[in-house]
Order: structure tokens, then C-alpha cells, then sequence
């Protein structure tokens, strides 16, 4: 199985309980599929298997997390979670992901 496809299984069993909301669904961006709120993405996999969210600059910082890179720039708001830090890291990213997201989405 390769990376992208271990993150995004990883991705759905940690988000589980999120995608059974009314206003989650499946978008794209940045060439992966992830999860939107009321189309807005909040978390995907990236082509390496780590789970990428949308967070403020300054919590990626307190959470000692890096900007995902986009042609050798960083996202400002935008973070990349390893697959190495494991299931219950993904969840309490993705779900501060999801409230973040659901806070600036009208």
C-alpha cells in the first residue's frame, strides 16, 4: 500500500465521527480529496501520506506543527501532521481543524 493511500485510510477512521455531520463533505484541493465544511477543506492527505489541515499560523506554531510547502513555499495556514505521530494526533488535529474551519465558514 503506498503513502497516500495509508494516510487516507488513516484520515477516514479518525474523522469518522466528523463525516457523519450534515455540513461535512468530500472536496478537493491542492490535487487530493479530503473533507470540506459547507465546502470549505479542512483536512486531506498529502501525496506522502501526511495529514495536511487548515489551522491559524499561530496554532500550527503552538502545536510544533510545519507548513505544508507548495512549490518550495509554506502555506501560512496550512500544516502537515507526520504519519509517525499516530492515529489520536491525527484525530485532535483534524477535529481542531474542522472547529476552525466551521468558525470562519458562513
Amino acid at each position: 500500500m503506498d503513502e497516500r493511500t495509508r494516510g487516507r485510510e488513516r484520515l477516514a477512521e479518525v474523522t469518522s465521527s466528523l463525516t457523519e455531520r450534515p455540513d461535512v463533505g468530500v472536496g478537493r484541493m491542492f490535487g487530493s480529496e479530503g473533507y470540506s465544511v459547507r465546502g470549505k477543506l479542512f483536512a486531506f492527505v498529502s501525496s506522502d501520506g501526511r495529514l495536511v489541515v487548515k489551522l491559524p499560523g499561530e496554532r500550527i506554531e503552538r502545536l510544533g506543527l510545519d507548513n505544508m510547502v507548495m512549490r518550495g513555499s509554506p502555506m501560512r495556514e496550512w500544516a502537515a501532521v507526520p504519519f509517525d505521530e499516530g492515529a489520536e494526533r491525527w484525530r485532535s488535529v483534524a477535529e481542531e481543524a474542522y472547529a476552525f474551519v466551521d468558525s470562519i465558514t458562513p
